[in-house]
């Protein structure tokens, strides 16, 4: 299934010459992830402070796109500086999880937005997270499947929240985004299922 995660090997030759200028000067990756997750949880709370305000959901589709390059600059230094670490990978999931929850859940703070929904999608991209974690323990990599990956949720939740601070899009628009994007997690999750255990199968040695 087509995914934004796809896009990912030419975003990262954008960013490559940066990515060798933080490394000489002594950045790592786990400084990367690190900072990558306070400043979401920094955005998420931010914004939950003053979402009586619209405008200043604007912070998310900028923020989105600043953490999706930092999120490839993390895994640039790991591979290609020989940066991998045990920390790293426990960093980079739990970090990803975390700053998910802080830039979803103030969506549930909009007159009319339903709790439920939100919450839903929230809980709902945690499991899709933890199912492509999972891939290694069956002996698949590990997976990132779509159609509703984090890559993509990171362009649906910035198209969201720019309508929101514009004002062209009410409750009702942001309650039908997020039963969409939890129905499009369900499908993602047991995709991820799937791929995970098709990989298995296909790599099993043949009797």
């Amino acid at each position: 299934m087509p995914s934004i995660y796809q896009l990912k090997p030419a975003f990262q030759n954008l960013l490559r010459p940066l990515v060798q200028r933080l490394f000489d000067n002594g950045t790592t990756a786990n400084q990367i992830t690190v900072l990558a997750g306070v400043i979401s949880v920094l955005v998420g709370v931010a914004i939950a402070c003053f979402a009586s305000h619209a405008w200043v959901f604007a912070l998310i589709p900028v923020w989105m796109i600043l953490r999706m390059a930092l999120n490839a600059i993390d895994g640039m230094l790991a591979r290609e500086f020989g940066q991998q670490s045990r920390l790293g990978a426990y960093l980079n999931e739990l970090c990803d999880i975390v700053a998910d929850s802080a830039l979803i859940l103030p969506f549930a703070l909009l007159p009319d937005v339903s709790l439920l929904a939100v919450l839903l999608v929230t809980l709902l991209a945690l499991f899709c997270e933890y199912t492509g974690v999972l891939g290694p323990m069956v002996g698949a990599s590990r997976r990132y499947d779509g159609p509703m990956g984090k890559s993509d949720r990171a362009f649906v939740l910035g198209v969201l929240a720019t309508g929101v601070a514009l004002g062209w899009l009410g409750a009702i628009w942001v309650n039908g985004v997020m039963l969409l994007v939890a129905a499009l997690l369900v499908y993602t999750l047991v995709n991820r299922v799937r791929q995970g255990l098709k990989e298995v199968n296909d790599n099993a040695p043949s009797a």
